[in-house]
C-alpha cells in the first residue's frame, strides 16, 4: 500500500506540475490578448483630460498635439479665428468630444483623416477646396463605381437576390434577376458577397471596375476543406486518411445516430444487433479489430471533447456541422493513445452573423419488426413434444394426452384447453414515435449564437393491461439542449462557450424489452392462458394470471404487466474555448485553449407486484363450466413493491492548449506547425474498490508539421508523447511518431492538357506508430501494483473449530514490465477525379500490433501462484482496402443527380498467440482471424444405429440415429477437442458496403440507399432454439422453449430419415451431442438491405407567401427490404435473433425555416 501511495502521489505531482504549465500558458495567452488590444486601441480611442483658462484655439490644439499623434491643419477663414480665447475643462474624453466642446460656438467644424485633423469655417455644406486638396486621394476613392455579376459556380447561371455589402458597413445592394449589381465604393473597400446556402466571399475592390463572382454551395465549400485533428486543412493538401460525410446523409428516421453509419463511410465496419429503444446502439469499428484488449472501438470526439457511444447516438443531425473519420497513424497521432483504434470527430454548428434563422423539424413514424420469427402452431407443438419423448424413450411419460390434443383441436373451452399465441398476447403490430427539433442561428458583429433543443419519444410494441394503473410498455423520452455562443472579445480574440445537456427518461418492463421476447420463446403455448376472465371469480380484486402445476412456469404476460422500471440518465457539459490571434508577434501564429467539464448521472427504480397464479381445478364438459384454484395465494401481492437499482455518478475534467502556425510564403510555400498539450481526469462514484475510486488521469504532448510546395508536393510529420498512469514509471511515457507525403499529379504543369478528363489525380501515403494503454481489462488500473484481498476466505481452527481468521488472497501480481501496446500502421491511397463530376478514393492499409497483453498459457502449479500471470507477448496484424466513389452532376438549373458508394474490406489475424504446442496444426490460432470460431465439422446426421456403432466415438453424452455425426479430423477414432477446426467466417463482418443515389427536379427530391455486409458467419444458439427444453437458467422457474416452424417442417424422424434435415432427432431435453459448436448450425451472415428511401417536396412559393424561408415535406423509411440466404429472423441480428427485433420504420416529416 505504501508503494501504491507513493506511485499515485508521484503521478499526481506530475499532473499538478502539468496543471501549472497549463496555467502559465493560459496566463501568457491572456497577456497576449491584452498586448494585442493595447496595440490597436490607441488609434481607435485616445482620451484627453484638459483644464485650460482663457486659452486660444491654437494653444488648445498644440496641447492636444503634445499629448497625442494628432496634427492640426487650419484652412481658409479658420486661420483668423484660431486666436480666439476660450475656457475648457474636459475629463477623459475622446478627440471628437473635445473638438465638439471648443468649436461648436465658433462657426468652425473639423474633419479627421487618420491622424490629421482639418479645421475649417462652417459656411457651406460642401467640403472646402483645401480639404479636397489634402484628402484628394480619399475623396476620389469614395466616388468609384463598381459593376459586376454573381453566378452559381456549379451551373454558371446568374444568381438573383445575392447580397453585396461593403465590409464593416451597412451599405449594400442586391443583385437583380440577371445577377448583376452596381455599387459606389472606395478602392480601399472590401465587398462581401453572400447568399443563402452559398459560401460567403470577400473581395478587395482596389482598382477593379467590374467584378464577377462565382458563388460556391456550402456543401462544395465544405468538401474543399477537411477537418483534421485540432483544425482544418485544404483538402488538396491532406496527406493522411480522413473520410468525411455530409450530415444530411446521416438523417434517418431514428432517434439513434449510430444506426446510420453502416455502409455510409469508407473504413467503418458497423452492424446493429437489437432494435429495442434505448438498447439499439450499433457496434462500429474503424478498419476492423486488431487487438485482444477490452477497448476496440474508436475514440469519439464531439467538439474536441471525448464522448461515449451513447453521447454520439443522442446527437441530433441538425446540430452537426462536420463528421469525419480518422483512420491512419498520421491522422490520429495528435490524439495520442486515445486514438489507437481510430477517431470519429464531430463538430457542431456555430452561429453566423445575420438575422435570427429559425428551423423546426417534426417527424412522426411507425416502427415494426423487419422480420418475425415464425413459430409452429400449438397442435404441432404438442404432437412433436410427445414424439420427442417417445423417440428417445419409448416407455417415457407423454406430456400431453390424446384427449388434450383432441379437445384442443376441437376448440373446447379455450381456458381449459388453451391455445396461446404469446406474441399476439404481448405484442402490438407497430409503435408510433415522435421527434421534434428546434434550432436558432444568428448574431451580430460581436456575438454569434446557435441554440438548439430537441425531444424524441420512442415507444415499444408491448401491450399494456388496462386493469393496471401504470404503463409497462417501453417509453423512452429524450431531451437535448445545446447552446454555442461565439464572442469576438477583441479584434484578435474570440471566446466560445458551449453548453450541452442530454436527458433520458425511460419507462419499460421490469426485465427489459429483449427479455420479454426471450420469455415468449421460452413459454409453453398450451399449458395455461395468459389470465382468466374476471367472471370466473367476480369478487377477486386482482388479475388472475394462468399457470401450471405448482405455479412455477414462466407466464410472460404476467411478467410483462406486473410492474415497470424507470431510469433516468443525465449528462451535462460546459465548455470554454479561447482563440487568440498572435499575428502582431508573427503572421500566422495563433493560440487556443479549451476547458471542459462534464457531469453524468444514472439511476433506476423498479416497481412491481407479485402476480397471483391460478390453474383450472374442475371442468364440466356438459355445461362447459370450469373452476379455478389459486397456486400461490400466500406469495402474491396486490400492491406495488419497490427496489432500487445502481446509482452511477461520474465527472470528467479536460484541458487542452494548442499553438498553431500557418503561413503561405510567396504563394507557393505553405507551412504549418502545431503543438498540443492535453490533460484529462475522470472520477466515478460507487467505483467498488480503492484503486477504482481514484482519479483516472492521463496527459500528452503532440505535434504536427506540414509543408506544401505549389499545391503539388505535400509533406507531414506528427508525433505523440503520451503518459499513462497504468504503467510503471519506467514504462509510463511513450513516443509515437508518424510521417506522410502526397503528390498532386493533376496540379503539375504537364497535366493541364488532361485536366478536363482527369480533373484530380493524387497519390499519398503515411506510416507511423500508435500506442495503446487500454489493455487488459477495464478494471485494471495500475499494473505495477498488486491487488490483494485482505479478507479473503479464511480458515477455522481450534477446539470444535471455534476460531476463524480471514485469509489473504492475491488477485493480481505486480508487473513493472507491462507497457504500451504498439501498432505500426501503413496507408497508401490514390484519389482520382474524372470530368469534375466523379471522385474515386481507394486506400490500402496495413497494421501490425505488438506487445498485446495476454495471460501466459502455462505456468507450473509448483510456483504456487494464485493469480494469472500476464505479459506483453501477443502480436496481431490487420490489412484491407476501403474505397469511396462520389458522383455529382447538375443538368441546368432544375435537375441534379448525386451518387455515393462505399466499400470496406478489413481482415486480421493472430501473429503471435500464447497457447500450448498442439500436435494438430489446425488448433493453433496463429494465422487466423481474432474473431474466428473453432468447432467440429458436422458431416450429416447418423443414418441408423449401425452407423452409430461403426463410427468414431463422440464423447458428448448419449447419441443415436438422427443425431449429428462429426468428422474425425485427426483420424484417432475419437471425436475430441483435437478435432475442432476453424469454421466459417469471423463473427464480425469483414466486408461492409453501401451505395445510393439522390436526385432532384425543381422542388422534388428523391434518394435511395442500400447497405450490405459479407464474409460474416454466426451460429444459431442450440440451447436457445432447441424445442421443449428448460432454458431460462433459473432452477426455481420452469421454461419450455417454443418450436420454430422451420424446425417442425424439417427435422429428422424415424419415419423420415433425412440425414440433412435442419434439426436433428427430437429430444425433450438438451442433447449435448447436438449442442456442440459445429458447422451444422452455422450460417452465412451476408445480406443486402434497402436501408433508406426518401421523397420530398419543397414549397418555395407558399413559403414566401406565408413569410417563411422554406417548407419541406418528406416521406421516408428505413430497413424497408432485406435480401439474405438466412430466413429465420433479421440476419443482421446474427445469434441474437430471438431478442428484440430490428425495426422497420415508415416516417413522415416537415422542416420549416423562418
Amino acid at each position: 500500500m505504501d508503494k501504491f501511495s507513493f506511485e499515485e502521489e508521484k503521478f499526481a505531482n506530475n499532473f499538478k506540475h502539468a496543471l501549472k504549465i497549463m496555467r502559465i500558458i493560459i496566463f501568457l495567452q491572456f497577456f497576449c490578448i491584452l498586448f494585442s488590444q493595447a496595440a490597436t486601441s490607441y488609434s481607435q480611442s485616445v482620451e484627453f483630460t484638459l483644464n485650460l483658462k482663457s486659452a486660444s484655439i491654437k494653444e488648445i490644439c498644440e496641447e492636444i498635439e503634445k499629448k497625442s499623434d494628432f496634427r492640426f491643419i487650419f484652412t481658409g477663414n479658420a486661420k483668423t479665428i484660431i486666436n480666439k480665447r476660450v475656457d475648457i475643462t474636459v475629463n477623459s474624453q475622446n478627440i471628437e468630444e473635445v473638438l465638439d466642446n471648443i468649436l461648436s460656438d465658433l462657426e468652425l467644424t473639423y474633419k479627421i483623416l487618420d491622424n490629421q485633423i482639418i479645421i475649417y469655417q462652417n459656411e457651406a455644406k460642401a467640403i472646402p477646396k483645401e480639404i479636397k486638396e489634402i484628402a484628394s486621394e480619399q475623396i476620389v476613392q469614395q466616388q468609384v463605381t463598381v459593376k459586376g455579376k454573381v453566378i452559381e459556380a456549379e451551373t454558371g447561371e446568374p444568381l438573383p437576390g445575392a447580397s453585396v455589402i461593403v465590409d464593416k458597413s451597412t451599405r449594400g445592394v442586391t443583385t437583380d434577376v440577371d445577377g448583376t449589381f452596381e455599387i459606389s465604393v472606395s478602392p480601399s473597400d472590401k465587398l462581401v458577397f453572400s447568399f443563402i446556402g452559398m459560401e460567403t466571399q470577400t473581395i478587395d475592390v482596389k482598382n477593379k471596375s467590374y467584378i464577377e463572382v462565382e458563388m460556391i454551395s456550402l456543401a462544395r465549400a465544405l468538401d474543399e476543406v477537411t477537418v483534421v485533428a485540432f483544425g482544418k486543412q485544404k483538402k488538396e493538401s491532406v496527406v493522411s486518411s480522413i473520410s468525411t460525410i455530409q450530415p444530411s446523409e446521416l438523417k434517418v428516421p431514428s432517434s439513434n445516430l449510430t444506426t446510420a453509419l453502416a455502409g455510409r463511410i469508407a473504413g467503418v465496419i458497423s452492424y446493429q444487433r437489437s432494435g429495442e429503444p434505448g438498447m439499439d446502439d450499433a457496434d462500429f469499428f474503424i478498419r476492423g479489430v486488431t487487438t485482444f484488449g477490452y477497448k476496440v472501438d474508436p475514440l469519439i470526439l464531439i467538439d474536441n471533447v471525448e464522448a461515449t457511444t451513447t453521447d454520439l447516438s443522442r446527437l441530433q443531425t441538425d446540430d452537426i456541422a462536420s463528421f469525419s473519420i480518422m483512420k491512419d497513424a498520421a491522422s490520429t497521432a495528435l490524439y495520442g493513445a486515445r486514438g489507437a483504434n481510430g477517431v470519429i470527430l464531430v463538430n457542431t454548428k456555430s452561429g453566423k452573423q445575420g438575422a435570427a434563422k429559425i428551423s423546426v423539424r417534426y417527424e412522426t413514424s411507425a416502427s415494426m419488426p423487419t422480420r418475425d420469427v415464425e413459430l409452429a402452431d400449438p397442435i404441432t407443438y404438442m404432437k412433436l413434444h410427445n414424439e420427442a419423448v417417445l423417440t428417445r424413450n419409448p416407455l417415457g411419460i407423454l406430456p400431453y394426452t390424446q384427449q388434450k390434443i383432441d379437445n384442443t383441436v376441437a376448440g373446447t373451452n379455450p381456458y381449459v384447453y388453451p391455445i396461446t399465441d404469446w406474441k399476439n398476447e404481448l405484442l402490438n403490430d407497430y409503435a408510433l414515435n415522435h421527434r421534434v427539433n428546434l434550432n436558432v442561428m444568428g448574431g451580430g458583429t460581436v456575438a454569434r449564437y446557435y441554440i438548439a433543443g430537441s425531444m424524441t419519444k420512442d415507444n415499444g410494441i408491448l401491450k399494456v393491461d388496462k386493469r393496471n394503473n401504470f404503463n409497462n410498455n417501453i417509453n423512452l423520452t429524450r431531451y437535448t439542449l445545446r447552446s454555442n455562443v461565439n464572442v469576438d472579445v477583441f479584434k484578435t480574440t474570440e471566446l466560445v462557450v458551449r453548453l450541452n445537456g442530454s436527458f433520458d427518461d425511460y419507462t419499460g418492463p421490469l426485465n427489459g424489452g429483449a427479455e420479454m421476447y426471450r420469455k415468449i420463446m421460452r413459454t409453453n403455448p398450451v399449458f395455461f392462458p395468459p389470465y382468466f376472465p374476471a367472471e370466473v371469480s367476480p369478487y377477486t380484486q386482482h388479475i388472475m394470471f394462468g399457470n401450471y402445476e405448482e405455479g412455477d412456469y414462466i407466464n410472460p404476460y404476467a411478467d410483462m404487466v406486473r410492474g415497470y422500471t424507470n431510469y433516468s440518465r443525465s449528462n451535462m457539459l460546459a465548455q470554454l474555448e479561447l482563440y487568440q490571434n498572435l499575428s502582431f508577434l508573427t503572421d500566422g501564429l495563433t493560440l487556443r485553449s479549451l476547458m471542459n467539464t462534464s457531469r453524468s448521472s444514472y439511476f433506476d427504480v423498479a416497481r412491481g407486484y407479485s402476480p397471483f397464479y391460478y390453474a383450472v381445478g374442475s371442468f364440466n364438459r356438459q355445461t362447459n363450466e370450469y373452476g379455478i384454484i389459486p397456486l400461490n395465494e400466500n406469495s402474491g401481492t396486490e400492491y406495488l413493491g419497490y427496489s432500487e437499482g445502481p446509482k452511477q455518478v461520474s465527472s470528467v475534467f479536460y484541458m487542452e492548449t494548442a499553438m498553431n502556425y500557418a503561413r503561405t510564403i510567396k504563394e507557393k510555400h505553405d507551412l504549418s506547425a502545431m503543438l498540443v498539450y492535453v490533460m484529462r481526469q475522470s472520477l466515478s462514484a460507487n467505483a467498488g474498490s480503492l484503486q477504482l475510486s481514484l482519479p483516472y488521469r492521463n496527459m500528452g504532448l503532440s505535434g504536427r508539421a506540414t509543408y506544401s510546395f505549389d499545391s503539388r508536393y505535400h509533406f507531414e510529420l506528427n508525433f505523440g508523447y503520451n503518459g499513462s498512469e497504468r504503467f510503471h514509471e519506467s514504462q509510463r511515457f511513450g513516443f509515437f511518431p508518424s510521417a506522410g507525403m502526397a503528390w498532386s499529379i493533376s496540379n503539375e504543369p504537364f497535366w493541364k492538357s488532361y485536366k478536363k478528363i482527369v480533373s484530380t489525380l493524387k497519390l499519398r501515403g503515411t506510416y507511423g506508430l500508435v500506442g495503446n494503454d487500454a489493455i487488459g481489462g477495464s478494471q485494471d488500473r495500475f499494473f505495477f501494483l498488486s491487488n490483494i484481498d485482505m479478507n479473503a476466505g479464511g480458515s477455522v481452527f481450534g477446539r470444535d473449530n471455534g476460531y476463524s481468521r480471514s485469509g489473504v488472497n492475491v488477485t493480481r501480481y505486480a508487473n513493472e514490465d507491462i507497457t504500451w501496446e504498439t501498432s505500426r500502421k501503413t496507408n497508401l491511397a490514390i484519389e482520382l477525379g474524372l470530368f469534375d463530376d466523379l471522385l474515386i478514393q481507394a486506400e490500402y492499409f496495413n497494421e501490425y500490433r505488438t506487445n498485446i497483453l495476454m495471460t501466459r498459457s502455462f505456468v507450473p502449479t509448483t510456483m504456487g501462484l494464485s493469480a494469472p500471470i500476464r505479459a506483453n507477448v501477443g502480436e496481431a496484424s490487420g490489412r484491407g482496402v476501403d474505397v469511396s466513389v462520389d458522383y455529382s452532376k447538375y443538368f441546368g438549373t432544375d435537375l441534379w443527380l448525386q451518387g455515393r458508394g462505399n466499400f470496406t474490406y478489413a481482415t486480421n489475424k493472430y501473429e503471435v498467440f500464447e497457447e500450448p504446442t498442439y500436435n494438430e496444426w489446425w488448433r493453433s490460432r496463429i494465422g487466423y482471424s481474432i474473431q474466428q470460431e473453432w468447432g467440429y465439422i458436422a458431416e450429416r446426421l447418423f443414418v441408423d444405429e449401425q452407423e452409430v456403432v461403426n463410427s468414431p466415438q463422440q464423447n458428448f453424452g448419449e447419441y443415436m440415429a438422427g443425431d449429428i455425426k462429426y468428422r474425425d479430423v485427426n483420424k484417432d477414432g475419437r471425436i475430441t477437442d483435437a478435432d475442432m477446426v476453424p469454421i466459417g467466417y469471423p463473427t464480425i463482418p469483414e466486408i461492409v458496403y453501401g451505395f445510393g443515389l439522390s436526385s432532384g427536379f425543381k422542388n422534388f427530391d428523391l434518394s435511395v440507399f442500400f447497405q450490405g455486409a459479407a464474409r460474416e458467419s454466426f451460429r444459431i444458439g442450440v440451447q436457445e432454439t432447441a424445442p421443449f427444453i428448460d432454458n431460462d437458467g433459473n432452477s426455481s422457474i420452469i421454461s419450455q422453449n417454443q418450436l420454430l416452424k422451420v424446425y417442425a417442417d424439417n427435422y429428422w424422424s424415424e419415419d423420415h430419415r433425412n440425414i440433412y434435415a435442419l434439426w436433428p432427432r427430437l429430444s425433450p431435453t438438451l442433447n449435448s451431442n447436438n449442442a456442440q459448436r459445429s458447422t451444422w448450425f452455422q450460417h452465412d451472415g451476408s445480406f443486402l438491405r434497402l436501408k433508406q428511401l426518401e421523397i420530398g417536396y419543397t414549397f418555395d412559393k407558399f413559403a414566401h407567401i406565408t413569410g417563411l424561408s422554406s417548407i419541406r415535406l418528406y416521406l421516408n423509411g428505413t430497413n424497408l427490404a432485406l435480401w439474405s440466404k438466412f430466413k429465420l429472423w433479421d440476419v443482421e441480428m446474427a445469434s441474437n435473433g430471438l431478442g428484440y427485433p430490428i425495426q422497420k420504420v415508415y416516417n413522415i416529416g416537415m422542416n420549416v425555416t423562418f
